[in-house]
């Protein structure tokens, strides 16, 4: 807990078990020096970076949503393809990124999550078969800008 004289450092989340960009964000938050959980509910070959902690959750749904929701507060930035703990991200005033790079954003987020549901339904209903376009170079590009752009706001808001 910190006092009123302690400035927040900026961490970052990483929702690992599917994460395509992981890499990508540990480059990131070294040129930073800010620190990364890397949270999946399956060990990970360890990476050895000083800044990097990698966290094993008990196996069970929302495990690593729970650990990281319980922990993001304001500063800090979410990266998830999980629109529902981006959701929880938001609500305790964390910033949250797609991997693609599409920040989740209190305006964007009620659309998200009932896309989400829609969705959700229409694949239970047969009408889709789910899955969406494939991982691309544009969408890791993207995902690395919007790191870097929300790395820097976190960062201005802390200056004081």
């Amino acid at each position: 807990m910190q006092s009123g004289n302690e400035e927040h450092v900026t961490e970052i989340y990483v929702d690992a078990d599917a994460c395509p960009v992981k890499e990508e964000v540990v480059r990131v938050a070294e040129r930073h020096g800010v620190p990364v959980h890397i949270v999946s509910n399956s060990g990970m070959r360890p990476t050895g970076h000083p800044l990097v902690r990698q966290v094993v959750v008990p196996e069970g749904p929302d495990a690593a949503d729970d650990w990281i929701a319980e922990r993001a507060s304001v500063g800090d930035i979410v990266v998830t393809g999980d629109i529902p703990l981006a959701s929880r991200a938001l609500e305790r005033g964390a910033a949250a990124l797609g991997h693609d790079g599409r920040p989740f954003t209190k305006d964007s987020i009620g659309m998200a999550l009932a896309m989400r549901e829609l969705m959700r339904e229409l694949r239970e209903t047969g009408q889709s078969k789910g899955g969406g376009p494939a991982f691309s170079k544009e969408d890791r590009s993207r995902f690395l800008r919007a790191l870097e752009d929300a790395l820097r706001d976190a960062k201005r808001r802390a200056a004081p």
